[in-house]
């Protein structure tokens, strides 16, 4: 399935909300490409209300990639997107005409990244269904998403155990408690 975004796709940004932020390319430890980008995953956030509900999404969503970067699995794109979005993107490419919290879409053939987009108010709903703080449950999105492009699924009983302590590990080094495990 070929991914939203590919090579020579024009992403519209929400340059009022201040996505023209360098990337920390040190943050991950990556190298620069020969035309001096940093080989990075880009971040949009394409709607400014993501800003009204997390500090500095960018900064959290590079906190989560670099936390589960040695699970490989680094996205190309990560898009704070929002329900509308995300449904047509979910309908088009796997048919299910609904939001859904993250969606992830591998690479074409011989390019390394793919993408992870995240539905604000799927997002929104979840976080205070859970009684979790919406930055830590798009912290654990994030993470989910780098892991599913890192090849782990949760479609049998051992694979969703086993991406669930995954999760858990990457982000208590985010100090962001186990969503696997119950709230006292």
């Amino acid at each position: 399935m070929e991914p939203p975004s590919s090579q020579g796709h024009i992403h519209q940004m929400d340059m009022a909300c201040g996505n023209d932020q360098p990337r920390p390319a040190s943050l991950l430890g990556e190298e620069t490409l020969s035309d001096g980008f940093a080989a990075t995953p880009e971040i949009l956030v394409r709607d400014r209300r993501w800003r009204c509900h997390v500090r500095e999404p960018e900064k959290l969503v590079w906190r989560a990639l670099a936390a589960c970067a040695d699970a490989g699995g680094l996205p190309g794109t990560v898009v704070l997107a929002t329900d509308r979005e995300v449904r047509e993107l979910n309908g088009r490419h796997r048919g299910r005409y609904k939001p859904t919290n993250v969606l992830t879409f591998d690479p074409p053939p011989g390019y390394e990244g793919g993408d992870i987009i995240l539905a604000l108010e799927t997002v929104l709903r979840e976080a205070r269904r859970a009684g979790r703080p919406v930055a830590d449950h798009l912290a654990h999105l994030v993470v989910h998403g780098s892991l599913h492009l890192a090849g782990y699924d949760h479609h049998h009983p051992g694979d969703a155990r086993e991406m669930e302590m995954r999760e858990a590990r990457i982000l208590s080094r985010l100090s962001v408690p186990n969503p696997w495990k119950p709230r006292s």
